[in-house]
């Protein structure tokens, strides 16, 4: 056993390239998991101005200084801010508050049909069966209006502390675009000259990573004002909200677009109850992530990892279990990370499948 470990150990680790990467990892995990909320202000700004250096970068080749490309992207991204925060936020708000308040009318709907089911099938569930069902929908309809409505003491100091990060934000994202060579600099001065492997692997990550975020962000920004557009021609109340959601979904592979069908049928329903209107609807919201899942995403990321959707899956799962909404935001890069580090790493041989080795 202990000649199997050393030889594993000989094989996988004998390049000092490979221990200084591994020791990268390891403390750039440890920081995360042990001061990721601190740090949150400071790996937000990061994604965002990872989303903002494109713009920046199409700007400087066509010889616009670096800071009057910076600072026009820069307030570009401000005043899209601002509208998200002044105007959309709030009728969001409105629309999420409404929908609350006529849960209980579909409550009392359900109930009735529910009532009905012990007559037609009692082999199926009984009547105490139904009245348990109903209790256990009310109470959560009821916590849910309570946690809408209401603002607790308790919630004012987290509201300071995203009244400050929305200050901090704006201003490390600014200074993360105009002092990015010399941050890049300044991190490649403390690390050794000669780092071959290290350059190889940052570089891969460093064009598929900024190029998942801005394609993740256009397809949230094209899949939700085409879901807004549809569900206002066909005069359904709570369009707004519902895009957003929709928008939003395409974050999850696979998972976001299916539960993300949950609350626009019970918008549906509310509105016009079972009928041809409620099947217009689901019918438009069908070809709209048919469009989605094959037109829009091959040609956004047409140069993505083609992982297999298990690896996808697993990723989301994990790395959602350990970094929350940014670990299932970048579950897809991450994977492919592991994917490019094992497939880099001095003497490894196993590769994470994909779709394309399966086939072959």
């Amino acid at each position: 056993m202990i000649q199997f470990f050393t030889e594993w150990y000989k094989r996988y680790f004998s390049d000092p390239q490979a221990v200084l990467l591994a020791v990268l990892l390891i403390l750039s995990f440890a920081i995360i998991i042990f001061m990721g909320h601190m740090l949150a202000p400071v790996l937000a700004a990061i994604v965002i101005a990872y989303l903002l250096e494109g713009s920046v970068s199409h700007l400087s080749k066509v010889h616009v200084p670096r800071i009057v490309a910076v600072t026009i992207v820069f307030l570009l991204f401000l005043t899209l801010s601002l509208i998200i925060l002044v105007g959309l936020l709030p009728l969001i708000s409105r629309q999420l508050t409404d929908l609350v308040q006529h849960l209980p009318y579909i409550i009392n709907d359900w109930q009735q049909l529910l009532l009905h089911l012990p007559e037609k099938y009692p082999q199926l569930m009984t009547e105490e069966q139904v009245w348990d069902l109903i209790q256990v929908l009310r109470s959560g309809i009821a916590e849910l209006g309570q946690t809408v409505f209401s603002l607790s003491l308790a919630s004012i100091p987290r509201l300071i502390t995203v009244l400050v990060y929305l200050v901090l934000g704006p201003v490390l994202v600014f200074f993360f675009l105009k002092d990015k060579v010399l941050i890049t600099g300044w991190i490649s001065s403390i690390l050794p000259e000669e780092r071959p492997l290290l350059d190889r692997v940052w570089q891969e990550m460093d064009g598929q990573i900024g190029n998942y975020v801005r394609g993740k962000f256009y397809e949230i920004m094209i899949v939700g004002s085409i879901t807004f557009t549809v569900f206002s021609l066909m005069g359904l109340k709570y369009a707004v909200l519902l895009s957003v959601l929709v928008g939003l979904s395409v974050i999850i592979p696979y998972i976001g677009a299916t539960v993300a069908t949950i609350p626009v049928a019970i918008a549906a329903y509310i509105q016009w109850g079972w009928g041809a209107d409620f099947g217009w609807i689901m019918l438009a919201y069908g070809i709209i992530q048919a469009l989605d899942g094959n037109l829009l995403v091959p040609l956004l990321f047409s140069e993505a990892v083609n992982l297999h959707p298990i690896a996808i899956i697993v990723a989301v799962l994990v790395f959602g279990g350990l970094w929350g909404f940014w670990g299932v935001f970048f579950a897809i890069p991450l994977a492919t990370l592991v994917n490019a580090l094992i497939s880099a790493w001095p003497r490894g041989r196993n590769k994470v499948f994909s779709t394309t080795e399966e086939a072959s």
